[in-house]
């Protein structure tokens, strides 16, 4: 191994611990406790160290966000191929989103509900974006009719899935009828009579 590639894993490493401990920090005390100086303190490094992988905690939010994508999509794309059927996959991945969301709130708010400096909905997302939101354009697709925009529809019920997990933790929904809030949103979608 050469002194750069050691070089480069180590530094590669150190990115991830950083934002493995802003991640645990943020679930921990919520993202106003993630500032750069308890940052360098819980990693042991020094702030310098930390502004030379990320420019603040900002750039820390949104490399968060993008590690948080890459997660999402590993759990889509897993309860979609554990379906069977249009419908199934739609409710299996609607599932499997709402729960990641009231699992990781800190998380799931660093993705899609602080704002960070990631350009969403365009071709310059990064592909961790664009593989999660494939993901649900996958299971809603299929279900289109003639003429619908599945990106579009992709997109209001993501927005259905969001508004849940938000209204949820946020306490302005009861916890106890989320799978008939799921169900309700899912019917809408493909209702009982899909044939697909």
């Amino acid at each position: 191994m050469t002194i750069q590639t050691r070089r480069e894993r180590e530094r590669a490493e150190r990115e991830r611990l950083i934002v493995t401990a802003a991640r645990d920090l943020a679930e921990a005390e919520g993202w106003d406790a993630v500032t750069t100086r308890r940052l360098a303190a819980e990693i042991e490094y020094s702030q310098p160290v930390l502004y030379s992988h990320f420019k603040g905690k900002d750039a820390i939010m949104a490399a968060v966000a993008v590690r948080g994508c890459e997660e999402l999509t590993v759990e889509l794309r897993a309860s979609a191929a554990a379906a069977e059927g249009a419908r199934e996959r739609l409710a299996a991945v609607g599932r499997a989103y709402t729960d990641f969301g009231r699992r990781r709130p800190a998380l799931y708010d660093v993705m899609f509900t602080h704002r960070v400096d990631l350009p969403f909905a365009t071709p310059e997302a990064p592909p961790a974006l664009q593989e999660a939101f494939g993901e649900l354009l996958s299971a809603v697709e299929p279900l289109a009719a003639e003429g619908e925009d599945p990106a579009l529809l992709t997109e209001t019920y993501w927005a259905g899935l969001h508004g849940l997990v938000t209204l949820m933790r946020s306490g302005r929904l009861p916890e106890q009828a989320h799978d008939r809030r799921l169900a309700l949103l899912i019917g809408r979608f493909a209702p009982r009579d899909t044939a697909r």
